[in-house]
């Protein structure tokens, strides 16, 4: 049967531009595809000629043949230098033909570039680097290229040859019906070259571990669970592509005295009975050193008193939190007989006048019971 003329094939004029060649292929492979046909073979005959046209039509040098002496009468597409025409391999390269373009990119030849692990290292930080943020040096065990043979793998003086079963593209493709499927070359792992004399420092890996030191930057503010990236400290990307990220995460030491709440500071502080009920002067721990702190006359058990500006930065905010101090009334727990019979002299006057929490509170428990 004579073939149809390509032209005719692609649904276009003789006059149209690559782009049109290139625009009118892709409508027609997708319409009679294999894949949407299933079982058809009209649609796979259809399939065979697009393709076979498009091949052709989308070379310069074999169009201008073409339209000088159209089809041969024996031979075929090679007969326009083409080698043949291989539907099996116009199939699994359609993906990278029309879908590849249609999602932005081309399936590349050759071992494809990976993007190398992201990586994690537990940091553990004091209470007040953790509040005012710190500059830390830390060391990595990482992969890095050896030295020795600058990454290659081979010894030096010799070099890596291309892989015999791939042949240099790192991938295999394995037949399953009217597709192709690739996979990574297990003889080269995907690297698409082979080291038949290894480099004796990383025994043909290429890598070998080193201690990274690195330059750490701990904001003000941070708390367990935090993590900082950083990028490109990661695992190396292989056949070219990006080191991984490392990912540092931060894990805060409890402090034997305080506490957070945001950017401010919580200390509990001890106080004996007399100087909550008299009121005093007392020393009370900050961050950055002691500060004095009056405690009012009649100081209750779980008072809450505030230092302004001595907590932690606030961020991206201006200014610092403050420091609260929660007042712990001590009770003694060992009194001498003298002290006994004047804390029941103190009882007995107290109960001549009762405090008016107290008064209230009883007021209270006899409208409930009564």
């Amino acid at each position: 049967m004579a073939k149809r003329d390509y032209y005719d094939v692609l649904e276009v004029h003789r006059n149209a531009s690559d782009a049109e060649i290139k625009k009118a292929y892709r409508k027609l492979a997708l319409r009679h595809h294999p894949d949407k046909n299933p079982g058809q073979v009209e649609a796979e005959t259809r399939f065979k000629e697009v393709a076979e046209a498009h091949e052709v039509l989308s070379d310069p040098s074999r169009r201008a043949r073409y339209d000088q002496f159209g089809h041969p009468e024996e031979g075929g597409v090679g007969n326009y230098g083409g080698g043949g025409f291989d539907f099996h391999s116009h199939v699994d390269d359609l993906f990278s033909e029309i879908f590849g373009d249609m999602f932005g990119h081309r399936r590349p030849r050759g071992p494809r570039p990976e993007r190398g692990e992201d990586l994690r290292y537990n940091l553990t930080i004091d209470f007040r680097e953790a509040v005012f943020g710190a500059a830390k040096e830390i060391q990595i065990p990482l992969l890095r290229p050896c030295d020795t043979c600058r990454g290659t793998g081979a010894r030096r003086g010799t070099a890596a040859s291309t892989c015999p079963e791939c042949k240099g593209r790192g991938r295999h493709r394995v037949q399953q019906g009217f597709f192709t499927i690739e996979r990574e070359c297990p003889r080269c792992e995907g690297s698409g070259r082979v080291v038949s004399d290894p480099c004796p420092e990383c025994g043909g890996q290429g890598e070998v571990q080193k201690l990274r030191s690195l330059s750490l930057t701990i904001p003000p503010g941070v708390d367990s669970g935090n993590r900082l990236r950083l990028q490109g400290e990661g695992g190396l990307g292989r056949h070219g592509g990006p080191a991984g990220d490392l990912y540092v995460v931060l894990t805060v030491s409890e402090h034997p005295l305080f506490t957070r709440h945001g950017a401010d500071v919580v200390c509990e502080v001890p106080v004996s009975f007399t100087q909550a009920a008299m009121g005093a002067e007392i020393d009370v721990p900050t961050l950055e050193g002691s500060a004095r702190l009056p405690i009012p006359p009649g100081t209750q058990h779980g008072t809450v008193l505030t230092l302004k500006g001595r907590g932690g930065p606030r961020g991206r905010l201006s200014g610092r939190g403050d420091q609260k101090i929660v007042i712990a009334v001590e009770v003694p727990r060992h009194l001498t007989p003298r002290q006994i019979d004047l804390l029941r002299e103190f009882q007995s006057l107290q109960e001549e006048g009762a405090e008016p929490v107290v008064a209230g509170f009883w007021e209270k428990v006899k409208k409930l019971l009564g």
